[in-house]
């Protein structure tokens, strides 16, 4: 291979094959060819003496070309000489062999690093794209992480199971894929009408994996799995992707008060935590050779939206928390706030503290945060900087905001960010929380902070179990509650009465997502194993319709078979590749990706199918 050759083979004749890249002219009758496969690129001498009159023809052939050639294997000159690869050598070609030549006007050249190619093109060339080292890199290492889980989760004593891809549609949260089916055509039947059939496609294993956990035939699953939703593409997001998928029997349900007992895990499902850090330092020792702590730290929920702003907070950015500053006001103006259930949160910026993040500050554009305002502290308005204010709309006196001012530690040349917002927190930011991290990413680009180098992971737990915040599941939910979560998620037990008394909004679930430097790359949750509560949840909480109550069917019947108590979680494959490969789309590590859009250019789907196709599986296309 191209990438493996050392001083140690100095001397032997070797074959090399590979794609021939451009020629570097030494003089009249020598030049320099790097050739490249995927282990690594090594430089070829080409001596165009009368003897090898043959070899003038390598200067002819087009870049990208595959040639195979023998040669010897020389230790190259000491000036010449570089560390990394194979710096130490080269190969004097003496004989080649023209594998395959090159279309000469290929839409770009794989090889040229100069040349700024558009998303599109390299879409539609994929297979050029991929041959990219970069690219190629993150495949190659994409294939040593997958091998990690699978050592390490088979040394756990967990199974690896396949679970079908074809299944039911159900309304467990996102849109999903669907796949028409000539099986069954004949016989089904709708208020006495043939209609088509459907399978969809799988948005998680979710229902597969429990069942497999019901069953006691598998008391530890695991799966690299394909999942599919059908939503919009973004940076972090593919209509298909995979995910490292496990379940586990017997799971705690509460707090076991041997383990853990320093942070703020009160859940269940502390099984589940201890495997995923256990996997996570594996590979994070493996790839980057980098020690992660023995376990990682835990937040609520509530916590997290109060301090960051954010359910998936970045904890390496050094910029000031918010606080909410609500109780530090005059008691009239608390009882305002009281009333309409609102708070007041501050980020306060103070030059000797956030230097690194003034200038981002003074530049950050927050028209599109209404609720959002921001208050320059100096000599002139330090009485009445929250009076001035117009979208909090307080009246306070001199003595008060000298006091605030106090309580606060404010002083001239201070920043102050203020907005107003529900106290009990809802959706996966505050307005406060997306300005934190615009800041930190303004100063970042303007290269007045850095974030920590050191991977920084979080456990966010005790989320609300129901939402009506979630735009995203709204389709479905038609006004109704809807699963944080997924529905199959239990309860903290300490809330289960307030969920049977009808108070939803008090409700936390035993649920659990893993976050790394504010990305998400996992969540999951203990699961409800009583097929009474399952039932209570589908029918008094979700209102679900008799007709979307019959897709849980045979998961209510297993539970009432003896299940046990469970939990398991999900990882996105895609995004913790992303991260360890410090690349900003998960499209840099999926082989054959989507675009944004979620279209594919390479095999240009998705496609019209003609109507004599649909006509077989019972399809009609609507007229416009």
């Amino acid at each position: 291979m191209c990438g493996e050759l050392t001083p140690a083979h100095a001397g032997i004749h070797v074959t090399l094959t590979g794609w021939l890249l451009p020629e570097r002219k030494v003089s009249k009758t020598m030049s320099f060819f790097p050739i490249k496969d995927s282990s690594g690129t090594t430089q070829l001498v080409v001596r165009k003496g009368h003897a090898n009159a043959h070899l003038t023809a390598l200067s002819e052939l087009p870049i990208e070309s595959t040639i195979a050639i023998q040669g010897e294997v020389l230790v190259r000159p000491e000036l010449s000489r570089r560390d990394e690869g194979t710096g130490q050598i080269e190969v004097q070609v003496n004989n080649f062999t023209l594998l395959n030549p090159a279309h000469r006007n290929m839409p770009f050249i794989p090889s040229d690093n100069q040349t700024l190619v558009n998303e599109d093109l390299r879409a539609r060339f994929r297979y050029l794209d991929l041959r990219r080292t970069a690219l190629a890199d993150n495949i190659r290492k994409r294939s040593q992480v997958a091998r990690i889980i699978r050592d390490t989760l088979h040394d756990d004593g967990f199974l690896e199971v396949e679970t079908p891809l074809l299944l039911k549609s159900t309304p467990e949260g996102a849109r999903e894929f669907l796949v028409p089916s000539r099986v069954g055509q004949s016989t089904a039947q709708h208020n006495g009408k043939h209609t088509p059939l459907f399978y969809a496609l799988p948005q998680s294993p979710q229902q597969p994996k429990q069942l497999l956990i019901c069953s006691g035939a598998v008391d530890k699953y695991f799966q690299i799995a394909k999942c599919f939703r059908d939503e919009d593409g973004r940076k972090d997001r593919q209509p298909e992707f995979t995910q490292i998928d496990l379940e586990m029997a017997f799971v705690s349900w509460g707090v076991d008060s041997n383990l853990f007992s320093s942070d703020t895990w009160r859940i269940g499902g502390h099984e589940v935590r201890a495997v995923i850090e256990r996997l996570v330092r594996r590979i994070w020792q493996k790839v980057q050779e980098i020690t992660l702590p023995s376990s990682f730290r835990v937040i609520t929920y509530n916590e997290a939206m109060a301090r960051y702003g954010s359910d998936k907070p970045d904890t390496r950015i050094d910029l000031e928390v918010i606080q909410d500053i609500t109780p530090s006001l005059p008691i009239h103006a608390q009882a305002s706030f009281e009333d309409l259930g609102d708070i007041l949160e501050a980020i306060i910026l103070r030059p000797c503290e956030s230097r690194s993040f003034l200038r981002a500050s003074e530049e950050c554009n927050y028209e599109n945060e209404p609720n959002v305002s921001r208050s320059v502290i100096a000599d002139s308005n330090l009485l009445n900087w929250l009076c001035d204010n117009r979208s909090i709309n307080l009246k306070l006196s001199s003595e008060e905001h000298a006091l605030l001012n106090k309580t606060l530690g404010v002083s001239s040349g201070d920043t102050i960010w203020l907005s107003r917002r529900r106290k009990i927190p809802e959706g996966g930011s505050t307005a406060l929380g997306r300005l934190r991290i615009r800041i930190s990413e303004l100063a970042h680009a303007r290269g007045d902070y850095v974030p920590h180098a050191i991977p920084h992971f979080l456990w966010v737990t005790e989320f609300p179990l129901f939402t009506r915040a979630d735009p995203d599941k709204e389709f479905l939910a038609r006004g109704r509650w809807s699963s944080t979560h997924h529905p199959f998620t239990a309860p903290m037990w300490q809330d289960i009465e307030a969920m049977y008394a009808g108070r939803i909004d008090q409700v936390r679930g035993q649920h659990y997502d893993l976050v790394l430097n504010g990305v998400e790359i996992g969540g999951g949750s203990v699961r409800v194993h009583d097929a009474a509560m399952q039932e209570h949840i589908f029918s008094q909480v979700l209102q679900l319709s008799d007709a979307e109550k019959l897709s849980f069917d045979h998961l209510l019947h297993a539970l009432k078979c003896g299940a046990p108590p469970h939990g398991g979680i999900a990882l996105g494959f895609d995004r913790l590749m992303a991260i360890l490969c410090k690349t900003p789309t998960i499209r840099d590590v999926i082989a054959f990706p989507k675009t944004g859009a979620g279209t594919d250019l390479l095999f240009r789907s998705p496609a019209a199918i003609n109507e004599e196709v649909l006509y077989q599986y019972g399809v009609r296309p609507t007229r416009c």
